[in-house]
């Protein structure tokens, strides 16, 4: 029924200004506001051309999971330009991460992962295969 829908997926934020800087000027990915008074909102759009939305919520709670993920060829210049740019790297209990924050995993899948959040706490991840 949906196979061939455009369909996108979105998140809250508590400040969309905020979000528009992180997004746009630290992550550097294109953002585009869109509406007027209470209902502006943002699109992302992603390296693939997927897009995701933005919108501000009054009682915004920060997602507990992984919003987006971002492949890199290598994650160690990634996270060192994260934190160039003023981001700071999340610590799970339960991870082995090393003394940039970088947890490495074995197996088929992302080999490294680093965790981050934006201004609203949302979770995001960047990732590197092989």
């Amino acid at each position: 029924m949906f196979g061939q829908a455009q369909a996108f997926s979105g998140f809250s934020v508590d400040d969309l200004g905020e979000a528009r800087r992180f997004y746009g000027e630290t992550l550097g990915l294109q953002v585009e506001e869109t509406g007027q008074g209470d209902m502006r909102m943002l699109t992302l759009t992603l390296g693939s051309g997927a897009r995701v939305l933005v919108y501000p919520k009054e009682t915004h709670t920060p997602a507990t999971f992984t919003i987006l993920n971002f492949p890199v060829d290598d994650i160690e210049a990634a996270v060192a330009e994260l934190e160039r740019r003023g981001v700071t790297l999340e610590r799970y209990a339960g991870f082995d991460h090393d003394e940039k924050g970088i947890v490495r995993v074995g197996g088929d899948g992302p080999t490294a992962v680093a965790w981050f959040t934006d201004p609203a706490g949302n979770v995001l991840s960047v990732l590197q295969e092989t």
